[in-house]
């Protein structure tokens, strides 16, 4: 028999009424091709060809982007009834849209503290915002911020050794089918992935802003692991080559 397989999955954390809620969104089916793009650190902009500079010298780390498709299908869903009677009967009643909404909610900010949605913390920014010539405004000398909108902790999860914060960059959906009410049945999710620095993770105040720090520095230690594995006997024989200062 077949050995199963772990499913990737997209792990976003939001408050509820009692404590944060995540919502896990797995993968109906795993990408067969995984984009992973690497862009160098920054360097001392521009101060890199100076006489005396160090050239090697950067600020920060790499950046780091993840680039999938994920294909969605309604009648494998329904199709899997007994095994997920759950995931069968959403499937009945809207398709894949489920799914589809939730990856779309990945780009809106969260409710402030206090809002119940995100209508109304777009409507308590609208209302904080100072009118652009008000004679009103001027007079009261209201410099009130508009309140701060934050994005919601977002860990990607593609197997035990790969989990890190990111912020979604990039999403296109092509729906190809449809049911008799228009729900999309079969569609295709065209995913960027930006991987948060450690700088980035510092500034966070979000919900599980600690985990996501930890999911980082978690995987970066296991990557060290990996590289170090990689140092091995064939390598001897090639450091064997290189010039020495003696």
């Amino acid at each position: 028999m077949a050995a199963d397989f772990l499913k990737g999955a997209l792990i976003s954390f939001t408050p509820g009424f009692i404590s944060v809620t995540p919502d896990v969104i797995v993968f109906q089916y795993n990408p067969e091709t995984i984009t992973h793009t690497w862009t160098a650190a920054g360097g001392d902009s521009g101060a890199d060809s100076q006489a005396g500079r160090n050239p090697q010298a950067v600020k920060g780390t790499p950046g780091e982007t993840f680039s999938f498709t994920l294909y969605l299908d309604a009648n494998d869903m329904i199709a899997d009834g007994s095994a997920n009677p759950i995931a069968s009967g959403l499937a009945q009643a809207s398709g894949v849209y489920t799914r589809l909404a939730a990856l779309e909610m990945l780009q809106y900010p969260m409710p402030s503290a206090g809002s119940s949605s995100l209508i109304g913390t777009v409507s308590a920014s609208i209302g904080a915002a100072p009118v652009i010539g008000s004679a009103t405004a001027a007079a009261s000398g209201n410099n009130e911020p508009v309140p701060r909108l934050e994005m919601p902790t977002v860990l990607f999860v593609w197997g035990p050794q790969r989990i890190v914060p990111v912020r979604l960059t990039g999403l296109t959906i092509n729906e190809r089918l449809y049911d008799a009410m228009l729900n999309p049945t079969h569609a295709e999710a065209q995913i960027t992935l930006r991987v948060l620095t450690p700088d980035e993770l510092l500034a966070l105040s979000a919900p599980m802003a600690d985990v996501a720090k930890i999911a980082y520095v978690y995987t970066q230690g296991l990557r060290q692991t990996q590289a170090l594995a990689n140092l091995g006997d064939a390598a001897a024989s090639i450091v064997g080559m290189l010039p020495t200062p003696f």
